[in-house]
């Protein structure tokens, strides 16, 4: 079942095409992996699905419903890669914030889990000014998931992270999926991507150029089985410049 469909999107910064006529879609369960080089277009895209951005062209919708209406916003989520909290909360009161904006009903319990996951016990009434950008990031992904949205979109959310919190976010995404979770993961960390990913879109100067799972860009480009993703993804984008 597809939950997230996205087509013909297109988003101008003046007369530079950020994006250019993307398509795509996730199914139900499914992680999928964003990649391209810096400037490609992948958090553009990212911020036009979650609404943050007015795109110029195409459609998103969310089962089926437009991405901006209030039931579609309600089955997404959004991690940016840098943390945007507010400085004058505490990392309850972000959670508290979120509760109260999504009208939830009994969800203390649920936001303590979380943030016993992600070892936020002894931050639990820091103020956000006082948070590192790991403690920071830990914070906006345990907003993120507080409502437990349908569909995530996460922009680099391993930056930033210790390793322990790398492993348990990681752990996270393996959870999502198997409550059938659909996954959105741009991403620089291809090795992560590889081990993470059911399969890959590369975008490059606002256009996919690439899709599939590791075994289809392996045939794309005519690549050994052992190849690794890292090297795929060299392949691929550099086949673009000849």
């Amino acid at each position: 079942m597809t939950v997230l469909e996205v087509n013909g999107l297109k988003k101008y910064f003046g007369k530079t095409k950020a994006v250019d006529g993307l398509s795509f879609s996730l199914s139900e369960g499914e992680v999928v992996g964003l990649l391209g080089p810096n400037g490609a277009g992948k958090t553009t895209t990212l911020k036009c699905i979650v609404g943050l951005l007015r795109k110029a062209e195409g459609t998103i919708t969310i089962d089926g419903m437009d991405h901006r209406s209030d039931v579609a916003r309600a089955k997404l989520a959004y991690i940016p890669e840098v943390p945007d909290i507010y400085e004058g909360l505490t990392v309850w009161d972000h959670l508290k914030f979120i509760a109260l904006a999504y009208n939830l009903h009994d969800w203390e319990k649920r936001a303590n889990d979380l943030i016993h996951r992600f070892d936020l016990m002894e931050k639990r009434n820091e103020l956000g000014m006082h948070l590192s950008k790991g403690m920071k990031q830990k914070t906006m992904i345990c907003c993120a998931l507080l409502h437990d949205p349908d569909v995530l979109l996460f922009d680099e959310p391993l930056i930033g992270l210790d390793p322990k919190a790398v492993h348990e976010l990681k752990e996270v995404f393996m959870d999502l999926k198997a409550l059938g979770k659909s996954l959105l993961i741009s991403t620089h960390m291809l090795d992560t991507a590889q081990n993470l990913c059911d399969r890959v879109l590369v975008m490059k100067s606002g256009k996919l150029i690439a899709e599939g799972t590791i075994d289809d860009l392996r045939k794309r480009v005519q690549a050994a089985q052992e190849s690794t993703l890292e090297e795929l993804f060299l392949e691929i984008t550099s086949d673009e410049n000849k």
